[in-house]
């Protein structure tokens, strides 16, 4: 049986835990909006169209920070289209997800869903087909108060008051070949760092993200980082990363091991920022915003899903509705302990996607909603993480993977708050329990009061329309403190919280 152990210490932390690494995204793609979020005829609609089944749920996951409006869709978006009276808005077509786009739900409709939902806005400007004027046109119309032409615009269009948008992404994915305005890194950091002076000249209080690489097998990574942020250094306080794993594109141990390649490219990107940093001697560090993460296999869009034709334009077709099963849910448990383990240089997050799309939850037309596998322990993880990240000192045993060569069977994090300390653990033996110790002598006096897990001797076990309750949490025994130790046995291939107080 596997041996791993962890002493915990309120003395030794990694840093302070920004709600936002709990954030979400919603793109126009697929079902994610249309028959997501937004259904009239739903029997739990509100009066603005919303389902508030959906919204019960999204409340329940505890999302932060929601990104909108893409994506790769918003590379091709006019912002102008989706504001004023719904019924004059152009309707296009999207090159994205070749799809047609109505603009029925506008800016306006999803800052309204937001104040229902609890989340806060991440609003990403287009810099594929569009560039600097768009950028400050759409910064002016939902920054200022009002007393200009596009200011002035909103209030006459229902919105008396700004959203004051904090968080801005500029553009999506410029790396990738697929993008529209795809860029070398050379073009796009120019142009980002010219986007960047220009909307700190109006609002100085941004934050603002520039665009990583599409992931860490892209041949420019690292180079494109280096490149992008010796222009954009001083504009812009994160740069973005973004991955996904599929089970199906590697062997299920490299699979279970997704936390630690996540942790490798937080690693290298910290780096390379560093490097420039150093270079320029500065006194300013760059933070990372995972806007991007998740279970997806892509290689099954792309040759299941993708729509084409030039006379195909479907309205919210159903794209990249995956079914998470009980191992994806784990290694999304996993995928968060590498995001705490990273609190320091990571202060934004956003688990692609929300609805419908990869998502923790699911909808069918005038139907049921219900949660998918990995709901669970993003929900746990949101719901019980503390403040602080605690350094975790970790010692497990491994085993040997093909994709990242030795990796530890039992990874953890751990945060703390004025009210206790939280635990998550995943045992990535596919075979066996792990046995894990936990010195807890450094907290004092605490005692376990939750202990839930997700494990199932079905590892590829989801919930569906016919069984949307298949899978769930379990609640998990644990033995009494002793001498300041609590010992515990985790299932195979599962993820565990454990709350202490």
């Amino acid at each position: 049986m596997p041996q791993a152990s962890l002493t915990l210490n309120p003395q030794f932390t990694i840093g302070a835990v920004d709600r936002r690494l709990f954030g979400s995204f919603i793109e126009h793609l697929g079902r994610a909006v249309y028959d997501g979020i937004y259904e009239p005829g739903h029997a739990t609609a509100d009066d603005q169209g919303f389902r508030g089944d959906v919204l019960a749920l999204v409340r329940e996951l505890g999302v932060s920070t929601i990104r909108y409006p893409g994506g790769n869709f918003v590379s091709g978006f006019k912002w102008e289209d989706s504001v004023g009276p719904a019924e004059k808005r152009p309707t296009r077509l999207d090159l994205a997800w070749h799809s047609t786009e109505t603009n029925e739900v506008g800016l306006h409709e999803f800052s309204d869903w937001l104040g229902k939902a609890g989340s806060e806005l991440m609003l990403a400007v287009n810099l594929g087909t569009r560039g600097v004027e768009e950028a400050l046109d759409l910064l002016e119309y939902t920054n200022v108060p009002s007393g200009s032409t596009l200011s002035d615009q909103r209030v006459a269009n229902g919105l008396p008051e700004p959203l004051g948008v904090k968080m801005w992404c500029l553009g999506n994915e410029m790396d990738g070949p697929w993008q529209l305005g795809h860029r070398n890194a050379d073009d796009y950091g120019k142009l980002a760092s010219m986007t960047a002076k220009a909307m700190r000249q109006l609002d100085s209080s941004l934050e603002l993200v520039v665009c990583g690489s599409s992931n860490r097998t892209m041949p420019t990574f690292g180079s494109w980082e280096r490149t992008v942020l010796e222009h954009t250094y001083d504009d812009i306080d994160l740069i973005s990363c973004h991955a996904y794993w599929a089970e199906n594109n590697i062997d299920l141990g490299s699979f279970l091991a997704a936390g630690h390649d996540m942790s490798l490219m937080i690693e290298e990107v910290v780096a390379t920022a560093d490097s420039v940093k150093a270079a320029r001697r500065s006194d300013k560090t760059i933070k990372i915003s995972f806007d991007e993460w998740n279970v997806w296999d892509i290689n099954r869009f792309a040759t299941e899903d993708a729509i084409t034709g030039i006379g195909n334009w479907p309205k919210a077709p159903r794209l990249l509705e995956d079914q998470y099963t009980v191992v994806d849910a784990v290694v999304v448990g996993s995928l968060l302990i590498s995001l705490l383990n990273h609190a320091d240089r990571v202060s934004s997050a956003s688990l692609a996607q929300l609805v419908n799309v990869i998502a923790p939850i699911m909808t069918e037309p005038g139907g049921p909603v219900w949660k998918q596998t990995t709901f669970f322990p993003f929900a746990v993880t949101s719901r019980l993480a503390g403040s602080t990240a605690l350094t975790s000192r970790l010692v497990s045993d491994t085993y040997e993977t093909s994709a990242y060569g030795s990796v530890k069977i039992v990874d953890a994090a751990a945060t703390t708050d004025a009210l206790g300390t939280s635990v998550f653990l995943v045992n990535r033996s596919v075979d066996s329990a792990s046995t894990v110790t936990i010195d807890v002598s450094g907290l004092g006096n605490v005692a376990v009061v939750e202990a839930v897990s997700i494990f199932d001797d079905d590892i590829h076990a989801t919930n569906t329309l016919a069984s949307p309750d298949r899978v769930s949490l379990r609640e998990v025994a644990t033995s009494p403190i002793v001498d300041g130790v609590l010992t515990l046995s985790l299932p195979p291939v599962s993820w565990t919280a454990i709350r202490l107080e």
